[in-house]
């Protein structure tokens, strides 16, 4: 099997959250060649329309609702792992590690 290692550059990441978007400047990224399944030409038309509930927003406010979603979803972990532990089951890689 021939694998082939790409190289990106000028890269823009788009991180949806909520109803808001941002695009952040990632530069060059290399994709080792076995993570590449199809790699294909973009309808930039396509690719420049936003759905209608989103808005561009900086990308220091989606980030700082990417870490209060991430907060949120820590402690909803967490009081699901204690529920689980009061009926008995034991949380996910809280076990003893074997080597």
């Amino acid at each position: 099997m021939d694998l082939a290692n790409l190289v990106l550059q000028d890269t823009i990441e788009r991180i949806f959250i909520e109803d808001v978007y941002a695009d952040i400047s990632r530069g060059i990224f290399l994709v080792r060649g076995e993570n590449v399944l199809l790699l294909g030409e973009i309808d930039l038309d396509k690719d420049d329309f936003i759905p209608e509930p989103f808005r561009k927003a900086s990308p220091e406010e989606v980030h700082a609702l990417t870490v209060k979603k991430n907060q949120a979803n820590k402690r909803g972990d967490k009081v699901r792992q204690a529920r689980l532990q009061a009926l008995g089951f034991e949380a996910e890689h809280s076990g003893e590690v074997l080597f």
